[in-house]
């Protein structure tokens, strides 16, 4: 797989003026409104789009990784200027972020037509002269030309707001399938001069779509078990990007598990501003299931199948019995401990004091775990591969692959998540940072003496088994996204050990705070592991008889909505990255986590060990975050 990036040069060119004008399909219920909207289309539009139709067809069907194509310039000189002046004059931007994406968006322009303000006309006439263009019958039967599709394919309902994408926004893998969207567009409006560049980052990446087997849950009455089907996911990283240039417009049909792309975060102090939206169709498309969005609310197994390991812990309570005395911490596994974990997390009156606080919120966050040795270990190394790959300290990334190797892997696919897992040994003196992380891995965080020391925190008893990674979260590439394979059927105790650049203190706000750590603890430039209820949605079918127009119209409402609109989470939890750090977290089957999206911003890579412990059943001792 590449992640190529087209030049400028090697953009499709549209036909020359010069080149036969190709009569447009309308059908004959369309021809007298048609007449009426050429006339004022034809003065904004760029004449060799007009012209070119069938060309811009064929390359269009042409492109790759799926279709789609770029109108360069799609407007006369001087229209998209003065649309861009008003826009920066007169709309004002909500700021929006959940797991998928940071942006601020103006409102849709079905709300502010001018039949419902007459001012409009006078305060933005560029703009609503854009907005009759993009609603106008004429434009949708270039749209439905250019994109091979069948005449009288798209109705009038046409979704269109402003987004722009400040330094640090982005907006993650995804298909736009929702409802009856059909055709979705972009038409970008960053400033002119200077021209954009891939050090600006924003460009619109493409993903290929592969296919990959998946299993689902499915419950008889005889106990749930695995049913597996073959669905569309995308890879790891882009194929194609295209920069958001000036007066272009840029589109493709949306098809689910297939038309997969992202906007990459703005690395620049320019905003990115472009007018975006969907051209719907009639009905939805086939092969819903396929879709990005149903992926994440399908209850799949893959997080499941990884089988937890029987650790050490359960083999010893197997021999000597289920009493409390064969897994109390005893000296002996104090004194193992504290070669890796520092001394004061095991002291009584500590061990007490977290128990207390765990049972009490089913979370707690231990700053400075590991002892002073094995942080400057730890933290040596991970700065050195930081300054090696330069990333973080807002370098821009141009390469996606910055820091994979053979024994540090991408893991996918990209609607889902994108990050680095170490698949090599574990080595205690190891002068890599993948080898020293999985030797903490396996000689602390999976050993009996750590489980015990798990049970004298929690109160949850031994573990019964456990999972995990060594991960790494590169700035300006990776992240987690919440859905419901995440989910388990029973509650489990999440171990996180945290290593990030900083000191890892809590700010106090005074001229003793470390500046990494401020960074980290605002939360702003991502990085944080963020717990949400799953959605509990109605699921049931699209009914329109009259019974039904209450729930209909909710429906044909949230559709309408941005499937990622931060307000359909709820939020129990937030832990900010934090250097040498450990959260304990109990997560109970109903909630779901992620890792926020790693911005150029932040200080350094997001580096941890990630654990699951299956923990007892025992609804008494503590309530799961839920």
């Amino acid at each position: 797989m590449s992640n190529s990036e087209e030049p400028l040069s090697k953009r499709p060119r549209l036909p020359s003026s010069e080149e036969k004008a190709e009569t447009l399909l309308h059908s004959t219920a369309d021809a007298a409104s048609d007449k009426d909207d050429k006339h004022e289309t034809l003065a904004i539009l760029n004449p060799k789009i007009i012209h070119g139709l069938d060309e811009i067809a064929k390359i269009y069907r042409e492109a790759k990784p799926y279709s789609h194509a770029v109108l360069d310039p799609i407007f006369v000189d001087g229209f998209a200027e003065k649309v861009l002046d008003e826009v920066k004059h007169n709309l004002k931007a909500k700021f929006k972020e959940s797991d998928l994406f940071r942006v601020y968006q103006s409102i849709d322009f079905a709300n502010i037509s001018p039949e419902s303000n007459p001012t409009l006309k006078d305060t933005m006439p560029s703009l609503m002269t854009l907005r009759e263009f993009l609603y106008s019958s004429y434009w949708r039967n270039c749209i439905e030309k250019m994109s091979n599709l069948t005449p009288g394919t798209l109705t009038d309902q046409i979704d269109c707001a402003v987004n722009c994408h400040d330094k640090g926004c982005h907006l993650l893998c995804h298909d736009d399938v929702i409802g009856t969207r059909k055709v979705s567009y972009i038409l970008y409006l960053t400033d002119p001069e200077p021209n954009w560049t891939d050090e600006d980052g924003g460009r619109l990446e493409l993903y290929e779509s592969i296919t990959e087997e998946v299993a689902v849950a499915v419950e008889p009455e005889n106990g749930t078990t695995k049913k597996s089907f073959v669905t569309k996911v995308p890879g790891v990283i882009p194929v194609k990007t295209l920069l958001p240039r000036f007066n272009t417009l840029a589109f493709f049909v949306v098809e689910p598990g297939v038309s997969f792309h992202s906007v990459q975060e703005v690395f620049c102090d320019r905003p990115r501003l472009s007018i975006q939206g969907w051209y719907h169709a009639k009905e939805k498309p086939k092969e819903m299931e396929h879709a990005s969005l149903n992926q994440l609310k399908t209850d799949a197994w893959q997080d499941l199948s990884e089988d937890f390991t029987t650790p050490v812990s359960m083999e010893c309570k197997q021999k000597t019995g289920s009493s409390d005395d064969a897994t109390k911490l005893s000296r002996k596994d104090v004194e193992y401990l504290s070669r890796y974990i520092n001394k004061t997390y095991l002291r009584p009156e500590s061990i007490q004091e977290i128990c207390k606080r765990f049972e009490e919120e089913s979370s707690v966050q231990l700053r400075h775990f590991f002892n002073e040795e094995w942080e400057n270990k730890v933290s040596k190394l991970l700065r050195e591969e930081d300054d090696k790959c330069c990333v973080g300290r807002d370098r821009p990334v141009l390469d996606y692959s910055v820091g994979v190797s053979e024994e540090w892997l991408l893991v996918g696919p990209a609607h889902k998540q994108r990050f680095l897992e170490y698949v090599g040994e574990a080595k205690h003196d190891g002068n890599t940072s993948g080898s020293l992380l999985k030797f903490l891995k396996e000689a602390v965080m999976q050993s009996t003496e750590f489980g015990k020391l798990l049970k004298s925190f929690t109160n949850l008893g031994m573990p019964l088994g456990y999972r995990g990674k060594v991960r790494r979260f590169r700035p300006g590439l990776d992240y987690t996204i919440a859905h419901y394979g995440i989910l388990t059927k029973k509650a489990v105790l999440d171990a996180t050990m945290c290593f990030v650049s900083g000191k890892g203190d809590q700010s106090i706000g005074d001229e003793t705070d470390h500046d990494d750590d401020i960074i980290w603890q605002s939360d702003d430039k991502g990085g944080f592991e963020c717990y949400i209820s799953a959605d509990d949605d109605d699921d049931d079918d699209d009914d329109d008889d009259d019974d039904n127009d209450g729930k209909t119209e909710r429906k044909k409402k949230k559709e309408a909505e941005d499937e990622y609109d931060e307000e359909d989470d709820t939020k129990l939890l937030s832990v900010s990255a934090s250097n040498n750090t450990l959260s304990l977290v109990y997560r109970d089957p109903g909630t779901m986590r992620f890792i926020k999206y790693v911005g150029i911003g932040a200080p350094s890579s997001r580096w941890d060990l990630s654990l699951e412990y299956q923990v007892e059943d025992n609804d008494d001792e503590a309530a799961s975050v839920n």
